[in-house]
């Protein structure tokens, strides 16, 4: 199929009033119906305790299984587990918080976030559909963090994904391999019921996730927490959770003003205007709005990616003709991370691409996406600033997306300055981007350069090229560092005579080291504004160009090595430069470097 790309504007969207759901059939039939299709009541008593003990056998004896492999037969273990989920969820709603405390709150401690889970017995209780849907994605990506901190009491490299995970031998060791079936009943298999994917990637509206479903994943979480202590004093093993991560240098990430009451009054209009939002996920946007005006930051970035996403497919889909891309259909489409499906979708503009690579995608981003999905961050601490740039952007797309005789939204004294931040907006941690910030002194580095749809080639380019850079950084670095110290030293008069001859032929190298360190910046440069002409080149003469950029950086970490304060090897650096600049001649004769191409 073609893809077609916006190329003006306004561009005209399908009414988002049409469509009803984004869960496809199947999808829809697993979710919504089939856990309620058998009939059966379970005494509570005989799946808990009175003191809050899970009895695990009368959950897995409902896991089913297919007598051609063993492996788990899905739709006959929701069917079957649909009145367990009833169950727990009853019993749920007749405790008092008190009294689920003092049966459960001990179970969730190995989860790092004991009040997490507090508080979605709290939203059990009045089951109020949004914020169940939002409760059950913290659930699973706190409680997938957590399996991670107990895989590595026996592994060494967690998975990322949270379906490689519960497949792994490691966890089976710990809860049973039963117990991790009925997990990937619920969360982690495309072939369950899938609640996880189908809330973090937009697919699910609030309607559609049934409540008891919540229920029993904290009910599991309770019983997988008095496994692992069966497990503990066993093993003696103590379970160690890792440190969450940490934003840093916010203000590299500041590229909206900040928003205020005004503004958020005129978006809940937007809102009722936008052929961004589909009416169906309404809720979950007004919802983060809500949110962000209470201080409760992680909730409202939660909220909104998987409904960027969802906006964005809607986008796709309608450009493109192809309404059944809308909805969960094929396994293979939802398996997918937002990396490889959420940006293709957002294709008519440059700046708006940047701005989601930036904040989701590259590596030296803050991913906020990745790290809140696998609980990766304290919600609790959540950064404000993050919240507000990506509600910013999130305003600009409703508003781009508009009716057309919506044009008092685009030119309201309130939304335009934001409309003007998303369109001059660029890339601020794509390679080109951060290199470009290492060598800011120079000129060259104002042009702009296309970070989109970097090819292979010219990634690996750019990863040699800022290993240069930092390396001449630190000999830079070294070399300032020594020659404050050695000069104090020799005013003052205390070096030895081996020490000022030493010192004068550092004088003597840096008087040739520094125009060869400022010409290797150049050099650096011009290659980066010209990058994506090695796209152009055969294989033979791009292994030939990579090898001789190889051979630069091999220079740079000698240089670093000889003009270290424990090395002080002037006369080899002398040595090494000559070296290094006949063959950077060499290579420069033979018209092989990119701004050669160029020419």
């Amino acid at each position: 199929m073609q893809i077609k790309v916006i190329l003006s504007f306004p561009f005209q969207m399908a009414s988002s009033d049409s469509v009803t759901t984004c869960l496809s059939p199947a999808v829809h039939y697993v979710i919504c119906k089939l856990g309620f299709e058998k009939k059966a009541i379970y005494d509570i008593n005989n799946i808990v305790s009175e003191n809050g003990e899970v009895c695990w056998q009368a959950i897995t004896e409902h896991v089913c299984y297919l007598e051609s492999d063993r492996s788990v037969d899905y739709i006959e273990s929701i069917r079957s587990l649909g009145p367990v989920c009833e169950s727990v969820n009853l019993h749920f709603k007749s405790l008092t918080k008190d009294k689920f405390v003092v049966q459960y709150a001990l179970w969730f401690q190995w989860t790092n976030y004991t009040e997490l889970f507090l508080e979605v017995f709290d939203v059990l209780q009045y089951a109020q559909s949004t914020e169940v849907a939002l409760g059950l994605m913290k659930l699973t990506s706190c409680l997938e963090r957590a399996l991670g901190d107990v895989y590595l009491l026996i592994g060494k490299d967690c998975p990322f994904l949270l379906r490689d995970l519960l497949a792994s031998e490691q966890l089976a060791v710990v809860f049973g391999e039963v117990v991790m079936d009925v997990l990937r009943i619920f969360i982690g298999s495309p072939y369950g019921l899938n609640l996880r994917n189908v809330l973090w990637h937009g697919f699910a509206s609030p309607e559609e996730i049934p409540a008891k479903y919540c229920a029993m994943l904290l009910f599991l979480t309770a019983g997988l927490g008095q496994l692992l202590q069966i497990y503990l004093l066993k093993t003696k093993h103590v379970l160690v959770h890792r440190p969450y991560v940490t934003f840093i240098r916010l203000e590299d990430l500041d590229a909206f003003p900040d928003l205020n009451h005004e503004t958020l009054s005129v978006v809940e209009e937007l809102l009722q205007e936008s052929n961004f939002v589909l009416r169906t996920m309404l809720p979950f946007w007004m919802a983060a709005l809500t949110a962000f005006k209470q201080s409760r930051y992680a909730d409202c970035v939660i909220l909104l990616l998987p409904q960027l996403e969802a906006g964005l497919r809607l986008l796709f889909t309608t450009t493109n003709k192809c309404p059944n891309r809308l909805l969960t259909a094929e396994v293979n489409f939802y398996l997918k991370s937002v990396n490889g499906t959420l940006y293709a979708y957002l294709y008519w503009c440059v700046s708006p691409q940047e701005f989601l690579w930036d904040y989701l995608n590259h590596q030296e981003g803050p991913r906020i996406r990745d790290h809140l999905s696998h609980g990766e961050i304290n919600l609790k601490a959540f950064p404000r600033e993050i919240a507000n740039q990506l509600l910013a952007f999130a305003i600009t797309l409703l508003c781009r997306f508009s009716h057309e005789d919506m044009v008092v939204f685009k030119e309201h004294l309130i939304i335009k300055p934001l409309m003007n931040c998303a369109s001059c907006y660029h890339s601020r941690f794509h390679p080109i981007s951060r290199l470009k910030k290492q060598v800011s002194p120079c000129k060259l580095c104002d042009r702009h350069i296309c970070t989109l749809y970097s090819p292979r080639p010219v990634l690996e380019v750019l990863v040699v090229l800022r290993k240069i850079c930092t390396q001449c950084h630190q000999v830079s670095a070294q070399v300032i560092a020594s020659i404050k110290s050695r000069y104090q030293q020799w005013t003052e008069k205390t070096l030895r005579s081996r020490q000022r001859h030493n010192y004068l032929r550092m004088l003597n190298s840096i008087k040739f080291l520094s125009p060869v360190l400022r010409l290797i910046l150049v050099l650096i440069t011009l290659e980066l504004v010209n990058v994506h002409l090695v796209c152009k080149k055969n294989p033979s003469d791009y292994h030939q160009y990579l090898k001789f950029l190889k051979s630069v950086l091999q220079y740079t970490e000698n240089l670093v090595t000889y003009t270290s304060p424990e090395k002080n090897k002037w006369d080899e650096t002398m040595q090494l430069t000559n070296k290094a600049l006949l063959k950077i001649r060499k290579f420069s004769d033979g018209k092989l470097t990119l701004i050669q191409s160029a020419t």
